[in-house]
């Protein structure tokens, strides 16, 4: 179907107003912040929509993908546009973006029952403003808090900068519903916890756009007690030491909100003005009373043992005015797009991994030696390093931070260098047994590596896509790995 006539279909499933055809939202629905530096200098190299649509409602969701399934039309889910790896990007001539700026009702907040149920475009800040006037917070702190949305953070399996207390969005959603590409609406009951059969939630939680449309979501709410919040900081000898107090203090069953451990290289960009050249272990504990002071004796225990990598304790407030400044604003988003408009630089590309606490260190040393030792461009970088910022019980994440000048074409510049960067980091950590893809998705721009990331369980996968999506709608390239990976990826000869 050309795209006047798709367009003139969708004109009888919604209203005119749901319908956007302008060229410069377009462009900007045609990727997401992956390629941030190639959208800011307007060489996006990946075809734009059709159109963005708006739904209202769950059922009009379900005609939308209807009509593109008879059509073989690929949907793109959009919430609040904060991706960071290639997720929303297009590969498809014929697109029609579906966009949850519509589904934005809080539908009830139950704090008796600690819940709260909201449609798929409301904003997470929304949410926890309404929260915070009834003494509750969602817990739930990804840096992009203030523009992301229910939606998106379910189907890219998010996580929060609380999440070592809290838990992951996978932790905190009680119940959704979503729409399958046959129009199918299905609603996962809210309960506390069954045993009727498999999970079904996790079908649907970071499931990346690629099977379903999410309408609506319920999640826990907790208390919320600011006046607890209590901030600890330690200049360390090196990251390992760091990462051994996590564990500590992990595996004797605490529970701090904040729980980090950062390289000297990217220390320097956090704490440039008291890091000393150092690596920085950091924490914070909050909740009631009694749980914050005896997470904060831990914390204290913890550092002793391993005193002999403590170089000197930072002042508290240091460490809470960096974390009252964290989160990203969709002014420091536009910020960061004007500055790239006129710098040929890039600061704070990431690749997170996970690993167990005995791994996570060796695959650190290894992706750091070999970069430095491999990567061609290695004298542009002007950052390379890492922080550890999730831990459990039984292991920890890595996010590989790395900047740097850009002597290319702007369209040149992820296969010049964040590719090369990043296969070494995914080949490391696969090597060692980790995880590839911690909490950002594994987008378009990881998906070559689904089935080594899987093994044998990429069957359970790949028969997901069959049996949901078997015309593959669904955001095509997205987690399953397809022919286009070579033209958008790697340079061609």
């Amino acid at each position: 179907m050309d795209p006047k006539a798709v367009v003139e279909q969708l004109a009888k499933l919604v209203a005119p107003e749901q319908i956007n055809t302008n060229e410069d939202d377009l462009y900007v629905a045609s990727a997401d912040r992956y390629k941030k530096y190639a959208f800011a200098r307007n060489v996006l190299d990946v075809p734009a929509p059709v159109a963005i649509v708006y739904p209202k409602t769950a059922e009009q969701v379900s005609e939308l993908l209807k009509f593109c399934n008879e059509y073989d039309i690929n949907v793109i889910p959009r919430a609040g546009m904060t991706a960071t790896e290639g997720g929303l990007e297009n590969w498809k001539d014929t697109t029609l973006v579906i966009d949850t700026q519509k589904l934005d009702q809080i539908v009830k907040i139950d704090t008796y029952n600690s819940q709260a149920t909201v449609q798929a475009g409301v904003p997470l800040q929304v949410l926890e403003d309404e929260l915070r006037k009834l003494g509750y917070t969602t817990g739930h702190s990804p840096q992009s808090k203030p523009v992301a949305k229910f939606g998106g953070l379910v189907a890219t399996r998010s996580i929060g900068q609380f999440s070592t207390l809290y838990g992951g969005i996978e932790d905190m959603v009680v119940g959704l519903e979503c729409v399958f590409p046959d129009g199918t609406v299905s609603r996962v009951k809210n309960v506390s916890r069954r045993a009727g059969g498999p999970d079904i939630r996790h079908i649907v939680i970071g499931n990346e756009g690629a099977l379903c449309y999410i309408t609506e979501v319920t999640v826990k709410i907790f208390k919320y007690y600011p006046e607890n919040n209590k901030f600890y900081g330690y200049l360390t000898k090196d990251i390992e030491t760091g990462i051994k107090i996590l564990r500590e203090v992990m595996v004797n069953g605490f529970r701090p909100s904040v729980a980090r451990a950062y390289s000297e290289e990217d220390a320097a960009q956090h704490f440039y003005h008291f890091y000393e050249g150092k690596c920085i272990v950091l924490f914070m504990a909050e909740g009631p009373k009694g749980i914050v002071e005896a997470t904060g004796v831990a914390i204290e225990e913890a550092v002793k043992k391993f005193e002999e990598g403590i170089i000197k304790q930072v002042d508290s407030k240091l460490i809470e005015d960096w974390f009252n400044h964290l989160n990203w604003s969709q002014q420091d988003i536009d910020d960061e797009y004007a500055e790239m408009r006129t710098n040929a630089s890039h600061a704070g590309y990431t690749t997170e991994i996970s690993a167990d606490w005995e791994t996570i260190p060796k695959i650190y040393d290894a992706v750091i030696a070999r970069v430095r030792a491999e990567f061609e461009r290695a004298d542009d970088l002007t950052m390379l390093g890492g922080h550890s910022s999730h831990s459990y019980l039984n292991g920890t994440n890595m996010y590989f931070v790395y900047n740097y000048k850009i002597n290319c074409e702007p369209e040149d510049e992820l296969i010049t260098y964040h590719h090369p960067i990043q296969k070494i980091i995914v080949e490391e950590t696969l090597k060692h047994g980790g995880s590839m893809c911690h909490h950002h998705g594994i987008g378009k721009y990881r998906s070559e590596w689904t089935k080594d990331e899987h093994g044998s369980a990429y069957y359970m996968l790949e028969k997901l896509k069959e049996a949901f999506d078997p015309k593959g709608i669904m955001n095509h390239g997205t987690i399953y790995p397809v022919k286009e990976l070579n033209k958008y990826i790697y340079q061609q000869d």
